[in-house]
């Protein structure tokens, strides 16, 4: 492959002669060499390929033990000035980073190959589209990076001479947790991850490049690079809609985006189409309007919990050309299972750390007996899934008619409420939060904020990050409008009072209705509530207009609360938080009286 980019070629010699592997190879995105990697990786034993009768083109891989999920304390931003980065982020000196780092990676690829890959966020050649080359050790990483984003000659070709790409740099070392860092030099255009081999960590194209480093170049460029779904919702003419959506994890926010709509709205010829399940890119187009597109090719999602009834579309999406990670082998059938899947937990099979597992000794309440890691994932590619949109490969992105912030709360938050402008759905994101489950570690109930869903990924200062927000509405003409959700509304007894999962489309209806002005909304202290005549319960059967009235009223004591939280976040962010943000925390405090 002749490489035409001297910056490229010299950066790559220059990382070689640091790491010293015993090779040199070029992914050029061909089926060819991907076949051939493949066979090199279950010949080692990196990857198992599965049943090709029952699951053609999927193999299944481990984890080391102590490397099985992002982690957030060895996740830095490394700044020239410490305050760029701000409170929320792990802070390096760039300088002093390199400097330890470069001692982990010297040598750390002797008796390895180098694999190059040359990839694009977004579509090849479009106005979105940031170009990346990730240097790795790693088959699996290659494997993933394809599925994952577009990879090949090609890529290497829209870049011509330009030095503007990102430098991504892998190594999976001795996978020592204690040496193991994820480091992003964002005035460098850099990201440097070492003692890996976990997705989150090790494929530079998704957190790291296309929300780390993205959301930093989306500032300086006047776009913006968030933690959102993007779907499309079809009405029966044939006129299509869409929403981008920002949840906190275990929200729901890959089955909002391959949601399939309930009885009411599919006999009347209404669809939902999926553009993006995780990140979007959002610009504003040449009619006013905020335009996004998904800068990924694939699906990085969550096994556990995925099945027919919570999900069917990402389950068929899994079906072929798939890698599965940390779930389990059933052996009998050469196949993988994991919890919440199906009823049948296989009886002869090897769990995610590879040994014999007895599913009779699998407790529900004690994650350690699970027989897939909790956070198992599957690698799939975009194109198989069922309820993918048309426009999942328009250069130009699709139209955006409403943002929705959604968080997990068993009281404060309503159902839906719509925000009163622009600058007051800022605020509104940047307050958004999430309550801790009993599925997670630590004391039940405590409030975790989550900006935007972009508390672990935004690239530099939360303050900056909250000023570029409301610096991009005043340069959006036809801006979408701001909503947010909770699904998570619980009775005293703690039941879910909402059905969730595919009746979500029901508050989705009313929210494009209020982007169109069709319905009418009651104001309230916190934003713009339904009238509960306006929510579409048809065929509901434990939900009635009262349920409805319930789910949308205004729990005054608990947002008077929730004041001194919010009080206590903005502190921690610091002395950035704009005037802005403070000015409607205190209309918000004057309206609850």
């Amino acid at each position: 492959m002749e490489i035409k980019n001297t910056y490229v070629r010299n950066w790559v010699e220059e990382m070689a002669l640091l790491t010293r592997p015993d090779q040199i190879v070029w992914i050029d995105g061909s089926e060819t060499q991907a076949e051939e990697l493949r066979k090199q990786a279950i010949a080692t034993g990196e990857m198992i390929k599965l049943n090709q009768d029952k699951l053609p083109g999927c193999y299944l891989h481990r984890t080391a033990v102590n490397d099985v999920a992002r982690v957030e304390g060895r996740t830095f931003i490394c700044t020239t000035n410490k305050e760029d980065a701000g409170n929320i982020n792990n802070w390096m000196d760039p300088y002093e980073c390199y400097h330890k780092l470069s001692k982990l990676y010297r040598g750390s690829m002797k008796g390895r190959t180098m694999y190059v890959i040359p990839y694009s966020m977004g579509i090849v050649g479009s106005d979105f589209a940031k170009y990346g080359i990730e240097l790795t050790d790693s088959i699996y990483v290659v494997l993933n990076m394809l599925i994952m984003t577009r990879v090949g000659t090609e890529v290497l070709e829209a870049m011509g001479n330009d030095a503007g790409f990102i430098k991504g740099l892998h190594a999976k070392a001795d996978i020592d947790e204690e040496n193991r860092y994820i480091c992003h030099f964002p005035q460098d255009n850099t990201i440097w991850s070492i003692n890996s081999g976990y997705g989150g960590n090790v494929l530079l194209g998704k957190k790291c490049f296309a929300l780390r480093i993205a959301s930093y170049l989306g500032r300086k460029e006047g776009w913006m690079a968030e933690h959102m779904l993007i779907l499309g919702v079809e009405y029966p003419n044939g006129e299509t809609k869409y929403i981008c959506a920002a949840f906190p994890s275990a929200c729901g926010k890959t089955n909002l985006a391959m949601l399939i709509p309930p009885t009411v709205y599919a006999e009347k010829g209404y669809k939902v189409w999926c553009v993006g399940d995780d990140i979007a890119w959002l610009r504003v187009g040449e009619d006013g309007r905020l335009w996004a597109m998904n800068p990924e090719n694939g699906f990085f999602g969550v096994a556990p919990g995925t099945n027919e009834k919570s999900n069917p579309n990402a389950l068929h999406t899994t079906m072929k050309d798939t890698i599965f990670t940390n779930v389990v082998h059933d052996l009998d059938n050469n196949t993988v299972w994991w919890e919440g899947l199906d009823n049948n937990p296989p009886a002869n099979a090897i769990d995610w750390k590879g040994n014999k597992w007895d599913y009779t000794k699998y407790d529900k309440k004690d994650k350690s007996t699970c027989g897939a890691h909790p956070n198992s994932r599957f690698t799939a590619k975009a194109v198989n899934c069922p309820c993918l949109s048309a426009e999942f490969e328009n250069a130009n992105g699709v139209p955006v008619s409403a943002i929705v912030f959604g968080g997990r709360r068993a009281k404060t938050a309503p159902l839906v409420y719509q925000s009163f402008n622009w600058q007051h759905g800022a605020f509104v994101g940047s307050i958004m939060a999430s309550e801790t489950t009993a599925a997670a570690a630590g004391a039940v109930g405590v409030v975790r904020r989550d900006p935007m869903a972009m508390r672990p990924f935004v690239g530099y200062d939360m303050g900056d990050y909250f000023q570029h927000w409301i610096d991009m509405g005043k340069k959006i003409p036809n801006a979408p409008k701001i909503f947010h959700v909770n699904w998570f509304r619980t009775d005293d007894e703690g039941h879910f009072i909402w059905p969730g999962f595919g009746d979500n489309m029901r508050v989705l209806m009313w929210i494009l209705a209020r982007c169109e002005g069709k319905v009418d909304a009651v104001e309230t202290a916190i934003g713009f509530v339904p009238k509960a005549e306006d929510i579409n319960i048809e065929g509901l059967e434990d939900v009635t207009l009262d349920t409805i009235r319930e789910l949308v009223s205004i729990d005054t004591a608990s947002w008077k609360e929730d004041l001194a939280n919010i009080k206590e976040f903005y502190t921690l962010v610091g002395d950035r938080v704009p005037a802005e943000m403070k000015e409607e925390l205190a209309a918000l405090e004057k309206r609850l009286g």
